[in-house]
């Protein structure tokens, strides 16, 4: 970002309904290079102690590979496939040790100190570009519902309710190669924000209404709000959920 503009954020998580937690979330600072960012969801599956090995995994590849990276050498784009690929392989080796089928998703981020953002994701967890109240984008789920959706089968309203809305077609641990779909925004500008979150979260509202919360709210405020509504929304029955908000804003001008 140039010196006009800063990053304002907030992270939050709650265990749901669920005995356990298996959502990790983090949102990092780079400590050399300043408004250098990264920030990650991840949505653990696998038994009790299986989902949270595996997103615990997702966060320590991506804190590891975060500390080496250099914004003025090195590729955004490829460090986030290397975060992918690396915590499948090792979360895949945690299979082979434990009776444990740990899985996980994931969808992460980087912001350069330019604007310049990059991210990445596999599976179900989400994330959301939004200009001021409007969606400009959001991840494609690697589900089963999504395909449908995809092929027409079945609208988006359609994919929330539906009974195999949980089946997931790609992710970190699997027997298959994890998916690892990219996107890049060249860069952000005031009045942009990142939403990243796991379907605990999203699963409860529309686009519309992310964008409402995100736009209309200060980080914090936001978080809250979603993570209040979606646990109201759920009626008992809310999985764990994530997430990371965003927002990019002009600083006041001192001599105003």
């Amino acid at each position: 970002m140039t010196p006009a503009f800063r990053l304002i954020a907030a992270t939050g998580i709650h265990r749901g309904d669920r005995e356990y937690q298996q959502d990790q979330v983090t949102l990092l600072s780079h400590p050399r290079f300043h408004g250098c960012v990264l920030g990650v969801v991840a949505d653990g599956m696998g038994g009790r102690s299986g989902g949270r090995k595996a997103s615990d995994q997702v966060m320590l590849t991506a804190r590891q590979l975060f500390e080496r990276y250099s914004p003025e050498t090195d590729d955004a784009a490829a460090l986030l496939k290397h975060l992918v690929q690396e915590a499948h392989i090792v979360i895949r080796l945690t299979a082979l040790s434990a009776e444990q089928e740990p899985h996980s998703t994931v969808a992460a981020f980087i912001i350069n100190p330019q604007g310049e953002c990059h991210w990445v994701h596999a599976g179900d967890s989400r994330i959301y570009h939004f200009d001021g109240p409007r969606l400009v984008f959001r991840t494609s789920d690697h589900s089963y519902v999504q395909a449908l959706v995809d092929r027409g089968e079945i609208t988006e309203a359609e994919a929330s309710n539906h009974p195999r809305s949980n089946v997931l077609v790609g992710c970190l641990g699997a027997d298959a190669e994890p998916p690892a779909t990219a996107h890049h925004i060249r860069r952000l500008r005031p009045g942009d924000a990142l939403l990243a979150c796991t379907d605990g979260l999203w699963h409860y509202f529309t686009p519309a209404e992310l964008a409402t919360a995100v736009h209309s709210l200060g980080p914090r405020d936001a978080s809250e709000l979603l993570i209040e509504k979606a646990r109201s929304r759920a009626r008992g029955g809310g999985d764990n959920l994530s997430l990371i908000v965003v927002k990019i804003e002009t600083l006041a001008d001192p001599q105003g």
